[in-house]
């Protein structure tokens, strides 16, 4: 059997070691010492050390000599494993099967170290937050507090389930993302009905607060929320999926058994997976009759809004019965499906039979490349994939399409002398211009082939039938010319065996006269006059004839002897919607793209541009930008400006939000398919040109459309550049680098100007600035990191440094300026040694005047993210070094304004006011700039002051704000990541400040403003609730020991140290400072209070030097032991501490 030798880290006995030994070391260099040769009982045939945590997986009794007890759950640290019998040693032996070997890794080396296995992280928190929560779900029950005892239950038992799922490793990669998700719910959830702490995550995992900026750390737990599930589908309205059944319910092709699913995109990455199983008929066994017409049967309806929340939350398909419903008058039934949605006019079909559709439904997420990656077996079942009606959200280049989407609405027909209503049948036709019917372009839905003829179904004696049915008509681009519509109508007989009677038709071409498509609406169309014998073997003796009303407006001339005569009482009304990347029904874009024809209206042509609808110009985007650059490319000075002015309205009708979605489509097309490798030539001209002109025009509309889309305008530049450059390896690269300095001479010409009397200018200066930071990247492409640094610090330069411009600019300046700092750019070193002067300035000057204050306090956490990011690199030291001479005494003085606001309020109220989440960032952007410090910044600070006063001034500033730090509600009662955090930088902060205290302010210089400041400090770090660590959870307690220690010890040495260093200077704070002290022994931690007791031995000790007795210690001492004492506090260790005094 093996053995194996270890010490246990959770339970009884692991907590009275870990009162004896501080670290992992120590134990393990005592294990070595305590076993020496001999005292094995039998030679070990093999010995290794395993650092790692172990979970006991069967409890142990320890019923042999020296053996340790081992309870199910328990963690061990493995200490040595051996082969062979046991032998004695003072921590303890056991079977090695009784525990599960875990890798770890040792982290926090030193006094604090910790070992963390070697798992993922999310499993780690659900264990150890599970151990700590099965000790507060007991006492729930003791409480009576019923009701959340089993909710709690509950949700254990969820995360239980989860973590299973998560160690099982057979999840995918979304999979493992969603259970990651639910687990963080829960686990949220529980903490805050339980009262535990806010736990700052990112991606699902617990963020370590040593490898974050404090401003990232207060952001995250700031909007940390616990939210629920909730499907966030966007539905849109999809194709048709068409599926045949059999009279008894089965898919009517037997080869399409089980295979009879859909694929429906409700959204950009979101796709339902629908699979039909089978219709419930009613019990009779007599089958519809066998007719040879469609008739209406029935309507079921799925509220998608309710499934959507129940199939979000499954991974496999879900069943769900839909009822069948019918109308009973049949002209109700092209709405009828609205009727049941609105429970009115509808009756069940047949309510003593159980009728209705079982179908399956699975919520898949992604887009379709990954749905196919991930749910293969789905895509070999011949699944049928159903897309939105009409266009996409997006249409990427190459993208080619061509569908039109026909509505059979409604007809008027007379009897025609016959005493009953008609039955009427529509068949419609796609013919070719050369009368052949098109073959497969009609879509009755997918799931089914493409059809040549469609047919209506039938409303029985119905003279105005309203069908309402959508059908696609795939016609290919080249057929799509010449090509028309034509539709029969036949009425359908009840008594001659079926026959169907022909007695009119109606037609409409796809394409007009000009080459525009059929128009998007409704159609009111002719019906001519026909027979059953009419053979349409000539459509040339109909296409002739006028259509519609707007065609016979076009043909005033007809002749009544024509073979076809129209039915002036009869109508077929049909809308249709045109869904193709290449046809158009606007004349002015078709004019555009068919420029060549018509070279002398080309000025004229570009003019119109304008007028075209946004819809259009996104559906065609690649072709008109094609278009544009060819028309530059021919005369480049003769319509250089108006394509400049075309391309900008193109550019600027993306920024709208109903078209923004379309910015991916514009950036493939300058990456994959621009060509105009001169265009950067006349581009760069013609934004120069309106720059330059900003300071002489009144109206500045196009000028300031220009700035907007600077960003786009750059892309084609340097696109254009990078083709040039290419096609003739690197020429006219001076020149190019010529016009671009010239160009930002011009850019910082335009920021420079005055505004402050023109409002038409600072809407030009808004435009350029808002723009500005997006063209960084572009530019990056061409030039170094320290070019474009340069380029950018001299326009920030040339804004006006005065925080009086208007409070307008003061804003879009610094937004600009905030976007700077997110870019890019920004990330480089080289770069932020050039730009970070010049940010500083302008933060500095607002902060002095107290004006933006929320931008700033943006601005100022995203730099000191990205230092702490960067925080490895040389460069940083001096990034820092900049940031405590710009910023560090204007922030002290800004959060002194913002608490001393806080304090007047709570005064009004007489009611705590938290800080808001901008005040608050303040604070995590003075804790980021102190954390940074090295004691090499601390020095130059401390240096760099002229005099005593403006040190004391400053030590003054920083110990108030800690104080109010303390004192004031900054952070809720959950934050206690937060509060911890505070809580090291400022006792890290104190001891780098203190030796100044001592240095500059003892002896001679002694100052007791600034020393009384700096005990009050120290007195109320200690007496922090947050510090309390005998309040804590003992799971808790080891973590925050673990990782800060017992920092109101570290507090206390420095207090005493500063104490002892007073010398003489002691008398003056006896005896006003033995009632603070008195507070600290209060604290129940016997180091701390070994640490106080000899202060007041030498408060005595001073007082008998000066006056001969020390009665006023002595009175002091006994006036406030008596108030503790008789308020209860304190405990006997305490009293006995007293006594001893």
């Amino acid at each position: 059997m093996s053995w194996g030798r270890g010490f246990l880290t959770n339970g009884r006995q692991g907590e009275c070691l870990a009162k004896s030994f501080h670290s992992f070391h120590s134990v393990l260099c005592f294990i070595l010492n305590a076993f020496s040769p001999n005292s094995f009982s039998t030679p070990l045939t093999s010995f290794s050390f395993v650092f790692s945590p172990s979970p006991v997986v069967c409890s142990f009794r320890g019923s042999v000599s020296h053996g340790l007890t081992l309870e199910l759950g328990e963690t061990v640290h493995i200490l040595e494993k051996c082969e062979g019998k046991s032998f004695s040693g003072s921590i303890g032996i056991f079977p090695a099967g009784y525990i599960h070997l875990k890798k770890a890794v040792v982290t926090n080396r030193g006094q604090y170290e910790t070992v963390v296995p070697l798992e993922d992280p999310i499993i780690t928190e659900v264990t150890s937050t599970l151990q700590e929560w099965s000790v507060l779900w007991k006492q729930l029950y003791v409480k009576h507090k019923v009701d959340l005892f089993y909710k709690l239950r509950h949700v254990m038992n969820e995360l239980i389930d989860l973590r299973r799922q998560l160690l099982s490793g057979h999840l995918t990669q979304d999979q493992v993302r969603e259970v990651k998700r639910h687990i963080t719910v829960r686990l949220d959830w529980g903490n805050e009905h339980l009262g535990l702490d806010l736990v700052p995550r990112k991606e699902f995992e617990m963020v370590d607060a040593d490898q974050i900026s404090v401003s990232d750390l207060y952001k995250m737990v700031s909007t940390l929320i616990a939210f629920r599930s909730v499907c966030d589908v966007c539905i849109f309205i999809p194709e048709k999926f068409m599926v045949k059944l059999n009279k008894n319910g089965g898919p009517k092709n037997p080869e399409k058994v089980d295979r009879l699913c859909a694929l429906f995109t409700v959204g950009p990455t979101t796709v339902i997976y629908f699979c039909s199983g089978r219709m419930l008929l009613n019990d009779s066994k007599k089958g519809p009759p066998h007719v040879q017409y469609r008739r209406p049967y029935g309507c079921a309806v799925l509220a998608m809004s309710d499934v959507l929340q129940t199939i979000s939350e499954l991974k496999e398909e879900k069943d769900f019965v839909l009822k069948v419903y019918t109308c009973n008058n049949e002209n109700e039934w092209y709405q009828i499906h609205e009727n049941i949605i609105r429970n009115r006019l509808t009756f069940p079909l047949n309510p003593s039979c159980r009728a209705g559709l079982i179908i399956s439904l699975q919520l898949l997420r992604g887009d379709m490349e990954q749905v196919r990656k991930e749910n293969p077996i789905i895509f070999n079942r011949g699944v049928a994939i159903t897309r939105k009606l009409g266009f996409p959200d997006v249409i990427m280049p190459g993208d080619i399409r061509n569908d039109l989407y026909l509505t059979l609405e409604r007809g008027d027909f007379e009897r025609g002398g016959k005493s009953v209503q008609k039955n009427i049948e529509v068949t419609m036709y796609v013919l070719y211009a050369d009368g052949e019917i098109l073959k497969e372009c009609i879509s009755l839905g997918s799931g089914e082939h493409n059809i040549s003829e469609y047919r209506s179904f039938v409303l029985y004696h119905n003279n105005s039938p309203r069908w309402s049915e959508v059908i696609k008509l795939p016609i290919p681009i080249d057929r799509f010319r010449g090509s028309h519509l034509r539709f029969e109508f036949r009425h359908c007989s009840t008594k001659d065996k079926g026959e169907k009677k022909l007695f009119g038709f109606a037609f409409t071409p796809l394409m007009r006269e000009d080459g525009t498509t059929l128009s998007d609406e409704s159609h009111e169309l002719y019906v001519y006059k026909c027979d059953e014998n009419t053979t349409f073997s000539n459509h040339a003796l109909y296409l002739g004839l006028p259509c519609c009303k707007d065609d016979f407006n076009g043909c005033p001339n007809i002749p009544s002897s024509l073979i076809f005569q129209r039915s002036t009482k009869e109508t077929l009304w049909i809308s249709t919607q045109l869904s193709s990347t290449k046809l158009t029904q606007n004349v002015d874009l078709l004019a555009l793209l068919k420029w060549k024809a018509h070279p002398d209206r080309v000025m004229d042509i570009l003019g119109r541009l304008r007028h075209v609808c946004g819809e259009e110009i996104v559906k065609f985007l690649q072709d008109i930008l094609d278009t544009l650059f060819s028309i530059l490319d021919d005369n480049t000075d003769k319509y250089g400006p108006l394509v400049f002015q075309s391309l900008v309205f193109i550019i600027n009708l993306l920024r709208d939000s109903k078209f923004y979605h379309f910015r991916p489509v514009m950036d493939t097309y300058i990456q994959k398919h621009f060509a105009g490798a001169l265009a950067y030539k006349e581009l760069i001209r013609c934004l120069k040109w309106y720059m330059d002109r900003s300071a002489e025009v009144v109206r500045q509309d196009h000028i300031q459309e220009a700035m907007r889309a600077l960003e786009y305008l750059f892309k084609f530049i340097i696109q254009s550049r990078i083709l040039y450059s290419r096609a003739t390896c690197g020429m006219e690269e001076d020149q190019f680098r010529a016009s671009i300095q010239e160009l930002f001479q011009s850019i910082r010409f335009v920021l420079s100007l005055d505004s402050r009397s023109s409002e038409t200018l600072i809407f030009t200066q808004a435009a350029l600035l808002n723009s500005f930071p997006a063209i960084f990247d572009e530019l990056l492409q061409m030039f170094t990191v320290q070019e474009v640094a340069e380029f950018v610090r001299g326009t920030l330069g040339s804004m006006p440094s005065t925080v009086h411009i208007g409070q307008s600019m003061d804003v879009v300046k610094l937004q600009s300026i905030a976007r700077t700092v997110d870019s890019r750019l920004f990330s480089f070193p080289e770069s932020r040694r050039i730009l970070l002067p010049v940010v500083l300035h302008h933060i500095h000057l607002h902060l002095r005047q107290q004006k933006e204050l929320l931008i700033c306090s943006g601005i100022l956490s995203s730099i000191f993210s990205i230092i702490k990011s960067s925080s490895l690199e040389s460069s940083v030291q001096e990034e820092v070094e900049m940031m405590v001479e710009s910023l560090l005494d204007v922030l002290l003085q800004t959060l002194l304004a913002i608490m001393s606001k806080s304090q007047s309020q709570e005064a009004v109220r007489g009611q705590t006011c938290p800080l808001s989440d901008w005040q608050g960032e303040y604070v995590s952007c003075l804790l980021s700039l102190l954390r940074q410090m090295s004691d090499i910044h601390f020095q130059h600070l401390l240096d760099n002051f002229q005099s005593k006063e403006e040190l004391k001034e400053f030590l003054l500033k920083i110990f108030c704000v800690f104080r109010n730090l303390m004192k004031l509600s900054i952070f809720p009662r959950d934050w206690n990541v937060m509060r911890l955090l505070t809580s090291n930088i400022i006792v890290s902060t104190t001891q780098y400040l203190s030796p100044a205290l001592h240095k500059s302010f003892t002896d001679a210089d002694f100052d007791f403003k600034v020393w009384n400041s700096y005990f009050s400090l120290a007195v109320l770090f200690i007496n922090q609730p947050s510090l309390q660590l005998e309040t804590l959870t003992p799971a808790k307690r080891k973590k925050v020991f673990d990782k800060y220690g017992d920092m109101r010890v570290m507090m206390a040495y420095e207090l005493f140290s500063m104490w002892q260093n007073l010398g003489e200077n002691k008398i003056h704070f006896i005896p006003g400072m033995i009632g603070p002290f008195l507070g600290v022994t209060l604290v129940p931690q016997n180091e701390v209070r070994n640490i106080m007791i000899p202060i007041f031995h030498d408060m005595m000790d001073w007082e008998q030097r000066k006056n001969g007795n020390f009665k006023q210690v002595e009175a002091e001492l006994i006036d406030k032991l008596d108030s503790l004492v008789s308020e209860g506090k304190g405990d006997e260790n305490y009293r006995e501490l007293f006594s001893l005094l």
